[in-house]
């Protein structure tokens, strides 16, 4: 079948895991609980509508310029679930009078820069796809994703959860499974779903550091920064440094993510545990980057966007496979036995993948 015939059915990836918002909607203070099930509701009527997996992209025609500058839309979705809603800032436009808008605008130029002073990259499907959000989505809606063409971020209960456009990572987080959804196609399942969901953490990470210009010791490690709401004992969503310790709160319970092959959580939830196991190859680019020092996306981050867009990652690759291809892929960038390939070695070995 020619490429340009080829449907894609994008993964629904949200930044709040489900089993979060399962705990919350526990809750014994009612507004509370009534803002996770609504977020839980929506969040299923949207899953159903597309399917686990997705096709690859297809492939720009050869020879076709492609534009260094972005092309960045911020809708308002007014509180409605209807997308993309209200257009209120273009490319090139003014600040808004929306905070919302803006923090969304800057997240998707942050990422779109990285991607392409970083790693070359012109956008998600690196032929200048253009970039759309909307805010405001829905009623108290505990959530932000990426639906396959667009990011959505909720403004979230004010509670538990804060405006979602406040952690640049999460719109980070979110786009990156755009570019996973056009390179490498990990299922979202099991391993490879946990690294399709580690991938974004860490590209997440890379985006708010190169925007602060940190380096790999200067920076927090934490997905999803400020996001919680004062009351919340917790720091984030989920710790690249030290993976089971971003919460621990009396409606969300403690961080679940293990750090190392040992802690490994075999579950039917969250499609498998993607949002959980994903600690275990999150700490090990923690590791790799924090070995090798200096800014993480120049020798860290350059190795892991090897791995995911060099072709040989499996769309149903294991956490062995990646770190048996990141390996091969620091040879290849930086030659045998040298500090690269050495912190690569050492950081899947602590994590029990060596």
């Amino acid at each position: 079948m020619d490429a340009s015939h080829v449907s894609r059915h994008p993964v629904f990836c949200t930044v709040v895991p489900p089993h979060l918002l399962d705990k919350i909607a526990q809750s014994e203070r009612l507004p509370r609980a009534d803002a996770a099930q609504r977020t839980l509701e929506q969040d299923a009527l949207l899953r159903t509508r597309r399917s686990v997996t997705t096709l690859r992209g297809i492939a720009p025609a050869a020879g076709t310029p492609v534009s260094d500058e972005p092309r960045r839309t911020v809708y308002d979705a007014q509180h409605r679930t209807r997308l993309p809603g209200k257009k209120v800032r273009r490319e090139g436009d003014g600040a808004s009078g929306d905070a919302t808008v803006n923090r969304a605008y800057a997240g998707l130029g942050a990422t779109y820069e990285l991607f392409l002073k970083g790693f070359g990259r012109h956008s998600i499907d690196d032929s200048g796809l253009a970039l759309d959000a909307s805010v405001h989505y829905g009623q108290d809606y505990n959530n932000a994703f990426w639906d396959g063409q667009q990011m959505v971020f909720g403004d979230g209960d004010g509670d538990i959860f804060l405006d979602f456009t406040v952690s640049i990572d999460v719109i980070g987080h979110e786009l990156t499974h755009g570019v996973t959804q056009y390179t490498a196609n990990l299922d979202y399942h099991g391993q490879s779903g946990a690294l399709n969901e580690s991938m974004s953490d860490v590209f997440g990470s890379l985006i708010k550091q190169y925007s602060l210009d940190q380096t790999a010791q200067d920076a927090d490690w934490l997905i999803g920064a400020g996001l919680l709401g004062p009351d919340v004992s917790g720091v984030a969503l989920r710790s690249m440094k030290a993976p089971g310790t971003a919460y621990d709160d009396d409606e969300l319970g403690k961080d679940p993510q293990p750090a190392t092959m040992d802690g490994y959580v075999k579950t039917s939830q969250d499609n498998g545990g993607v949002h959980i196991n994903s600690g275990i190859p999150n700490h090990a680019f923690y590791l790799v980057a924090t070995e090798l020092g200096g800014k993480a996306w120049e020798r860290a981050g350059r190795i892991w966007y090897d791995t995911l867009t060099g072709g040989e990652l499996a769309s149903d690759a294991d956490f062995k496979d990646f770190a048996r291809l990141s390996v091969a892929a620091a040879v290849a960038r930086y030659g045998d036995g040298g500090a690269e390939h050495q912190a690569l070695q050492k950081a899947w070995s602590t994590v029990g993948l060596g």
